[in-house]
């Protein structure tokens, strides 16, 4: 599968928003978006001319692809099993993406950020109800228990991660267990858990055409 191995600050910039792609460097002085709060590129500083509908519902759709770190193939995937869930797509949409594990281990405190928690969920240092999962796309459901594998716990990442937990907090919908570096899935995200900037609906009416 094709990875991007660029820079992921451009990402923010071109979005216009704050994606917190890399963990603590986003909330310090250092950040990209912050220093540089124009779209990337030669012209980024020019005013750009009017966009369109669908230049607006495109721009919508790579802002929460590129938040969650999927390819394109993948997004679409997801977004045909939210289309043939019952309930409001959009919404189901983002649910299946809030619940991926490589996600879920972000939202825990156990990684800075969904990239690192990709990467490490790939050399399995985390269980899932006491059995390795070394696939990020992995759904996680309802009273499923996440850890950190115990002889995995003294990586330097994990301890840095977990000593910032409480700047960026936990979710209603998860419980973590500090201590013992675990994390209890007490049910789904509903959209009012959400709390990024997301217009959903922008996504349907693209996919829709």
């Amino acid at each position: 599968m094709a990875r991007y191995t660029g820079s992921v600050c451009r990402f923010c910039r071109r979005e216009n928003l704050k994606l917190f792609l890399k963990g603590d460097r986003c909330y310090s002085d250092k950040c990209s978006f912050d220093r540089r709060s124009y779209p990337p590129g030669q012209h980024g500083e020019r005013r750009r001319g009017k966009v369109s509908d669908y230049g607006i519902q495109l721009r919508e759709k790579q802002k929460i692809k590129r938040m969650y770190g999927l390819s394109e193939k993948q997004f679409r995937l997801t977004f045909k099993k939210a289309e043939r869930r019952k309930g409001v797509t959009g919404t189901n949409l983002l649910v299946f993406l809030e619940r991926r594990l490589d996600n879920v281990v972000y939202r825990l405190g156990f990684v800075n950020s969904r990239n690192q928690g990709r990467q490490l969920v790939r050399h399995s240092l985390f269980l899932v109800n006491d059995k390795k999962v070394n696939i990020p796309s992995y759904l996680i459901k309802k009273g499923d228990v996440i850890e950190v594998r115990e002889k995995s716990r003294n990586v330097q990442c994990i301890s840095d991660a977990m000593d910032a937990v409480v700047r960026r907090g936990i979710p209603q919908w998860l419980d973590l267990e500090k201590e013992n570096y675990k994390g209890v899935v007490k049910g789904f995200p509903v959209r009012e858990d959400l709390t990024m900037p997301m217009q959903e609906q922008l996504v349907v009416e693209l996919y829709s055409k």
